[in-house]
């Protein structure tokens, strides 16, 4: 029977480990190949010499493209959006889940049916209000402006927050605290597992967006990575060295960010504390 068991969880084991390498090889076929002076097809090159990898290809793409400015773009880009959508999704999520008012129905079904709407559909009513009405081409609030508000953050947010008990919102409106008050001091230190979803999965859209930047920035200086990347992949990695190698090195410092947040924080999905609040 014990034998029976370990047998069955070995092999639950080595199943997942297969599905795990498969998962995980195209990560390291990309950041092999942006390593590699010399692109080749050859199968031995999965498992490269040592000494023929060198870092020649980002020097190279930080030569034709300016890298670090275009981390930066992104970075600021990205912050913002998750600023705006916490924020936002904080206060809508609240006042859906505790705050009783007429229409509060209607309004959730407005925010699930904008879930609907795909962006590409808006994008044209979108430029000509931000770019010909405000007039914020090639400039970070431009960019950020249409992300503000997600409506998937105002979601999570809104069923977080049904299942804190209303005993703790109860006493402090009986102790005269205010909706904000009690937002900001009770309930959101407790929606730590919500906010970080909220941010992780915020983060990979504005991180990874290229349509919309594309548009509405024509200074090289104000693009994010994605677009930086493909006006590289566009107009110079055709008279690089080793133009795939290049575009390799470009697509690992896109990806890293993002691979380096979730491992950091793929433990704290689950993890809340919900019962502390009403000890005693």
């Amino acid at each position: 029977m014990t034998s029976a068991a370990s047998k069955s969880r070995i092999s639950r084991l080595l199943v997942l480990l297969a599905g795990a390498c498969a998962f995980l090889f195209p990560f390291y076929s990309m950041v092999l190949g942006s390593l590699q002076s010399e692109p080749s097809s050859d199968p031995s090159a999965v498992l490269p010499d040592p000494s023929g990898l060198t870092l020649g290809n980002y020097a190279a793409i930080n030569d034709r493209v300016p890298l670090f400015r275009a981390v930066a773009n992104s970075g600021i880009f990205t912050g913002g959006v998750i600023l705006c959508t916490v924020v936002f999704g904080l206060l809508a999520g609240y006042a859906l889940a505790q705050m009783h008012f007429r229409g509060r129905g209607a309004v959730f079904g407005t925010v699930l049916l904008v879930q609907l709407v795909p962006f590409q559909l808006l994008m044209i009513p979108l430029y000509v209000m931000i770019v010909r009405s405000y007039g914020l081409a090639d400039t970070y609030l431009g960019i950020i402006l249409p992300f503000a508000i997600n409506s998937t953050a105002v979601f999570v947010f809104r069923q977080f927050f049904l299942q804190l008990p209303r005993e703790l919102f109860e006493s402090a409106r009986i102790d005269g605290a205010s909706e904000l008050a009690i937002m900001l001091r009770i309930a959101t230190p407790l929606c730590k597992p919500a906010l970080l979803t909220t941010v992780l999965l915020t983060f990979i859209g504005p991180w990874n967006e290229f349509l919309w930047p594309f548009l509405v920035t024509k200074d090289s200086d104000m693009q994010p990575l994605a677009v930086a990347l493909a006006n590289y992949i566009a107009n110079v990695a055709g008279r690089a060295a080793n133009p795939y190698g290049a575009i390799l090195a470009g697509a690992c410092v896109l990806a890293a960010p993002a691979v380096a947040l979730f491992l950091a924080f793929q433990r704290r999905f689950v993890s809340t504390d919900l019962g502390s609040g009403i000890k005693g």
